[in-house]
């Protein structure tokens, strides 16, 4: 069993029913919740006992979570709103495992790879019939307001990357890059063995930006006028996506996230840095830990260069010395962590 203090603020708190009686896990699942995120009814689906385990990150104004578990249903009534209110919206984005979504307004079927939008304070059931991974935002209603982003009328589900079995982690066509890029934000902070931390304006900007809804189901994303900060986000995570890809471009990565080329050059002047240049320091910082990584320690210098997305062997020399001020070859000797590596910012 892993437990720490809920929602301690500034650091990623664990918990999970590993090793907890199997007959009083329902009941110290439900009592974290109602500490950590939001308090449910949780019941099994069959006679197994909960697996479940919970990760929770508490920021000044938003709280993160990464949540996975055996099939379970939970629930939240209108008497537990009533006794324990979260006055704040929830943003869950589905990881794995198909899920139900049940309120006044209907039920919804939700797959990895789609984010639900609900006000927490409207009673909903949701199953998990194939039990579940997912990342959960909690937005609280003043920090929504602070943001000028105007309550969700009704429950409603963004898809944020590709189709279970359609080869890839990348957002689909269709799929909105601000709810992509707030995944990756979110699973970096409370997910990711690197130790991320979380850029809260970042995360509060693509929050904002996913809210706001467009007028029409024609209006493509870029028509929310999203903040700079959103843009550039968004930009970062589809970079990321793709930065093994030798091709990739600015016209590719402005076109993925609705921009022109000139207004992802602007965006990006605006972050303090150029496309050119952010596409070199992420593959840089890939590089570098591949670099420093036992499982590559048999592959060539030119050969980690390659699958990080450089062209040639000598490209890879010579912007990894740019932004880090060494050769590769002297940065897999480099003392200390891959994330110690002076690369510049």
């Amino acid at each position: 069993m892993t437990r720490g203090t809920p929602a301690s603020h500034g650091a990623v708190d664990r918990f999970s029913t590993r090793g907890l009686p199997a007959t009083r896990r329902i009941e110290l699942w439900e009592r974290h919740n109602a500490h950590a995120l939001v308090a449910l009814q949780a019941r099994m689906l069959d006679e197994s006992a909960l697996e479940a385990a919970e990760a929770n990150l508490q920021l000044d104004r938003l709280h993160l979570a990464h949540v996975v578990a055996n099939p379970h249903a939970v629930e939240r009534t209108a008497r537990t709103v009533r006794a324990r209110p979260t006055e704040s919206v929830a943003l869950y984005l589905t990881l794995a495992g198909e899920a139900i979504f049940a309120d006044d307004n209907g039920t919804r079927r939700l797959r990895p790879g789609q984010l639900l939008v609900c006000d927490a304070d409207r009673p909903f059931l949701r199953g998990f019939a194939h039990g579940l991974e997912e990342l959960a935002v909690k937005v609280p209603y003043d920090v929504l307001r602070s943001a000028g982003v105007t309550m969700p009328r009704a429950a409603r589900v963004v898809d944020f990357r590709t189709r279970a079995g359609s080869g890839g982690s990348a957002p689909a066509r269709g799929a909105d890059p601000y709810a992509a890029a707030l995944a990756a934000l979110v699973a970096r902070a409370v997910v990711s063995q690197e130790g991320g931390s979380a850029n809260e304006d970042a995360l509060l900007e693509l929050v904002a930006a996913v809210l706001t809804e467009p007028d029409t189901a024609d209006t493509p994303p870029a028509t929310r006028t999203p903040t700079t900060g959103a843009h550039f986000a968004a930009a970062e995570q589809y970079v990321r996506q793709w930065l093994r890809d030798p091709t990739l471009s600015a016209r590719r990565i402005a076109d993925a996230i609705g921009l022109s080329e000139r207004q992802l050059s602007r965006v990006c002047a605006e972050c303090g840095t150029s496309v050119p240049r952010l596409v070199a320091r992420r593959r840089v910082e890939m590089a570098a830990r591949m670099l420093r990584m036992p499982s590559y320690a048999e592959q060539t210098v030119e050969a980690i260069g390659l699958r990080c997305g450089f062209s040639s062997a000598a490209q890879f020399s010579r912007v990894f010395r740019e932004q880090s001020g060494m050769s590769p070859s002297e940065a897999r000797r480099y003392p200390g962590p891959s994330n110690s590596l002076p690369i510049d910012s």
